[in-house]
């Protein structure tokens, strides 16, 4: 059996800086790597998020990949995060300049959860285990 070693979960983003600004807030951490091209939030012992500017991924794959600029501002990605207290998430998420797409509530799939956008347009849900 193949094991996966670790995941990065790579958002492409209109302004990187603004982007790792907003995550930096929302996650209440700094990034373990932020360079021209890159910011990672490590989530996880085998989780990173990744951001990269829309520029950077069109210039490493080329003209065979869609521009992801032309979707700017439409979801394409969602990111589901379960959490301890998602309601502090959720409110810095909102203080940090989301949109909220609805408040925190118990779903049907046994989690309580909200979801906002982020500034790109990406769904971020926080979520946490209905006891």
């Amino acid at each position: 059996m193949n094991t996966i070693a670790k995941t990065h979960i790579i958002l492409y983003v209109k302004d990187q800086t603004r982007s790792a600004e907003f995550y930096s807030r929302v996650l209440n951490c700094e990034p373990s790597l932020d360079v021209p091209g890159m910011t990672e939030f490590i989530l996880s012992e085998t989780c990173v998020l990744g951001l990269m500017p829309e520029a950077g991924i069109k210039r490493l794959l080329g003209s065979r990949l869609p521009d992801p600029a032309r979707a700017g501002g439409i979801p394409r990605a969602e990111l589901y995060l379960r959490v301890e207290n998602a309601s502090n998430f959720h409110d810095r998420a909102l203080t940090a300049g989301a949109y909220e797409l609805s408040e925190l509530a118990d779903r049907d799939w046994g989690d309580r959860a909200a979801y906002s956008l982020d500034p790109d347009g990406h769904v971020l849900a926080f979520a946490e285990k209905i006891e």
